[in-house]
């Protein structure tokens, strides 16, 4: 097996190889050298999302996007297509990595998730996205980032003891990863950039109960899918924001390493300190962006805001209710295929009393 998985990274150093070719190719013509300087605190800055894009359930554009629109007080829409432009790097190098090193994932949920956004994401980002203004664009990722981060701060004890390798012929996970894909790809991915990564791994880690080794490179290789089809269609549509090419350019060498990095390193640290400190992010982004936007949200815009959050925490409680109890009944199952006649008879007395009376 150390030998397959050595012998498949030269994959992986051959699509670094070919990338670095084609950028230093963009970079030395013209005069792009000093349009990638211009922007090297982009550079910076992904350094830190394209760890976190490799490490957590949470793509680059999580960091890109609020450095863009938070801290640079750009438009949200070029936030949103900078997700794409860099996650398009970074992500897919941390996928080949991932898939190179054979690194198990939840491949029914995954082949759902990716048949659902090929559908969706086209039609969102062409009929769907130009109709959000662009303070709903802002506001939509901040809530849900939000409610991710808020979540993790106090359920990241039971999300980290998930065990189950996930079933890889499971019709309800395709299920299930289809709708999700069609939802996130039309309704958030189109609108942010991001969002289908973290909407699979929730399903996953709370519905599926599946262990964080197999649900993160999991939403990492959906992600790293949904960006490049949305490359291709923003490319096709010829509907780019202006700069997003410099920040491209400046990112693009960071994020090419800096992912796969964190997909290395986490499997040595573990993921439970990483996920704090992504999760206390989320929050921040939240507060910032309310108090950056709080004329728009006089009134009844923070109640709105705050309304949102805690749907959205229900909608996360809810899936891990119906993940506790979807795992209750995988165990009595199992209990049942391991006991005696007799064993078995005494587990259905106790979960339906008078049953063999009857």
């Amino acid at each position: 097996m150390k030998f397959l998985t050595r012998f498949s990274l030269r994959y992986w150093f051959a699509w670094l190889v070919l990338f670095y070719g084609v950028w230093l190719f963009l970079v030395l013509q013209g005069d792009n050298l000093a349009l990638a300087l211009e922007h090297w605190s982009m550079a910076l800055a992904m350094a830190l999302g394209s760890y976190a894009a490799g490490s957590t359930p949470m793509g680059g554009g999580t960091v890109g996007f609020p450095v863009l629109v938070l801290l640079f007080d750009m438009p949200a829409s070029l936030g949103r297509d900078f997700s794409f432009a860099v996650q398009s790097i970074g992500m897919v190098s941390a996928s080949l990595f991932i898939l190179c090193r054979q690194q198990a994932l939840a491949w029914s949920m995954l082949r759902g998730a990716l048949f659902g956004s090929l559908l969706a994401i086209p039609a969102g980002i062409l009929l769907f996205a130009p109709l959000i203004p662009e303070l709903w664009v802002k506001l939509s990722f901040a809530v849900l980032w939000g409610s991710f981060g808020v979540f993790h701060l106090y359920r990241l004890a039971e999300i980290t003891d998930c065990e189950h390798k996930g079933d890889p012929q499971c019709p309800m996970d395709f299920r299930v990863g289809f709708l999700l894909g069609a939802f996130a790809g039309f309704c958030v991915v189109s609108v942010t950039g991001v969002g289908v990564d973290m909407l699979v791994y929730a399903a996953l880690v709370l519905l599926s109960r599946v262990d964080l080794k197999v649900a993160i490179p999991t939403s990492v290789v959906i992600m790293a899918f949904c960006s490049v089809l949305g490359v291709l269609v923003k490319s096709l549509a010829g509907d780019w924001q202006p700069g997003v090419f410099g920040n491209w350019l400046a990112a693009a060498p960071v994020v090419a390493l800096g992912a796969p990095l964190g997909v290395f390193v986490v499997s040595l640290l573990g993921r439970k300190p990483t996920l704090l400190i992504v999760a206390l992010l989320c929050v921040v982004q939240l507060v910032w962006t309310c108090v950056s936007e709080r004329q728009a949200l006089s009134g009844l815009g923070g109640p709105l805001v705050l309304l949102a959050l805690l749907l959205c925490l229900l909608g996360f409680e809810w899936l891990r209710a119906l993940g506790l109890r979807r795992e209750y009944s995988r165990g009595v199952i199992s209990e049942f295929a391991s006991a005696t006649e007799a064993e078995a008879v005494a587990i259905e007395e106790t979960l339906a009393p008078g049953v063999k009376a009857g």
